[in-house]
Parts: C-alpha cells; sequence; structure tokens
C-alpha cells in the first residue's frame, strides 16, 4: 500500500470538508471539483479506513469511527467515516460548528485484515507494537484498535489483547479461548499537527514488547 503525503495531506483535507459541508451547506461536486485525475484514480481502489477527531491541544478522543475491512472504494470510505466520526460516534454528542476549529483530523488507510493462525497463548511472537492494529472477534462481538493506540498508552502486546478483547465487550482474557479469532493489520496515518493547520504522516515506533 503506497499513499505519499501529497495524497495524505489530500485524505486529511478532504476529510475535515467532509465535515465542514454540514453546516455550509456544500455539494459533494464543490469539495471534489479539484482532485487530480491520478490521485482519483488510486482513491477509486478499496481500502479499510478509519477517521478520527482529538481535542487540540488536549488530544483527547472526539470521536473514531470507520471501515476495518475495505468494503468501499476509499473515498466513499472516507466520507462516511468522516461523518460517522463526527456524527455518529455513539460515545460523544454530534460535533458542533464551533468545534471544527478546536479539533484535528486524523486518517488512518488500512491493510486487509489479516487472521493471526497460532496457538492463543502464542498471539504476542505474532504482534509489534508500533506496526499492526489488532481486530479481536468471538461470536457477535467484535473489537478493533489502531496501530497508534498502543503506542500512544504505552502498551505492551499483553495489554494491547486485553484491551481489544474489552473493546469488544469481552473479558480481557477472552482472547485465550479457542473460539476467539484474532487479526492484524496495518495503517498509513495522516494527521493535523493543529486544527485545519499543517498535515504529517504519523510515524508509529516500534516495540518489541
Amino acid at each position: 500500500m503506497e499513499i505519499n503525503l501529497g495524497a495524505g495531506k489530500f485524505l486529511v483535507t478532504y476529510a475535515r470538508k467532509t465535515v465542514e459541508k454540514v453546516f455550509e451547506n456544500k455539494k459533494d461536486d464543490e469539495i471534489e471539483e479539484h482532485i487530480d485525475e491520478e490521485i482519483l484514480k488510486k482513491f477509486s481502489e478499496k481500502y479499510g479506513v478509519f477517521v478520527t477527531l482529538e481535542t487540540y491541544p488536549e488530544h483527547e478522543l472526539r470521536g473514531c469511527i470507520g471501515f476495518p475491512e475495505p468494503i468501499f472504494p476509499l473515498m466513499e470510505g472516507l466520507k462516511n467515516a468522516s461523518l460517522y466520526a463526527a456524527y455518529k460516534d455513539p460515545r460523544f454528542e454530534p460535533l458542533e460548528k464551533e468545534e471544527l476549529s478546536q479539533v484535528t483530523f486524523e486518517v488512518t488507510v488500512l491493510t486487509q485484515p489479516e487472521l493471526i493462525k497460532c496457538k492463543p497463548n502464542e498471539y504476542e511472537k505474532f504482534i509489534e507494537i508500533g506496526r499492526d492494529g489488532l481486530i479481536v472477534r468471538k461470536g457477535a462481538r467484535s473489537g478493533l484498535l489502531l496501530p497508534q493506540v498502543p503506542v500512544e498508552w504505552n502498551w505492551n502486546k499483553k495489554e494491547f489483547l486485553e484491551e481489544t478483547c474489552m473493546k469488544a465487550g469481552l473479558n480481557a482474557n477472552d482472547y485465550l479461548k479457542q473460539d476467539t479469532k484474532v487479526y492484524k493489520f496495518q495503517g498509513i496515518i495522516f494527521t493535523e499537527i493543529s486544527p485545519n493547520g499543517e498535515i504529517a504522516e504519523k510515524k508509529l515506533k516500534s516495540c518489541g514488547n
């Protein structure tokens, strides 16, 4: 998966403008009219994608929703994830217009989730903090944490597995059960440094713990 900084800047800008247009009554074609043809062609491919909103400068979560599976062309998935993160995250009230200048937008483009095939007590051997995100699935329950989360919280691999289980509404050690499936994926992350400001690729620090 190759997305350069120029394309990444477009993704984050598009995410913000998609949310802003709700307040400004703009149409989609007004946002998309300046898209480079090469970028448009590439973004017609299907990818998983998440959009994260954080308060600034506190960097507290304000919304995060996306699609782990590549079920939508990237542009469509990004549009939906942007709107859901801003207005449909059940953990938060819908974003207000005055908050637009107080939050940063971050876009994570995901690789296809890969089932980790090993004994449950060996998962840690196949996970790298700073590289992998995790999905835990058991029955109808599913939880996902992006690659940046364990880095931001300074978790080790065991804690990462436990926290992903709890995100799914499971017990912390349910990843050790035979009927639990654990998937890993990677992501390319682009983020605003400040609200509507400079956009950069977020490089995560790898850690083997």
